[in-house]
């Protein structure tokens, strides 16, 4: 998701991604574990994903 994709959310839709990156984050901890991962570089582009749109709500919630 690029930056301006993400500014076109309403506050929900942010809220409801945050909640499915997190998922896949935790499903690829334990892919990571039993070494199935079969894409490193997903796991830091997941969190950088979530830190977007974390980034994205606080300054909705403040405007």
């Amino acid at each position: 998701m690029k930056k301006q994709e993400i500014k076109k959310l309403s506050k929900d839709e942010i809220l409801k991604n945050i909640d499915k990156f997190k998922k896949d984050l935790f499903n690829f901890r334990f892919q990571k574990m039993n070494s199935q991962v079969t894409n490193p570089a997903q796991i830091s582009e997941t969190r950088k994903k979530i830190a977007r749109l974390k980034t994205i709500l606080k300054g909705k919630i403040n405007a």
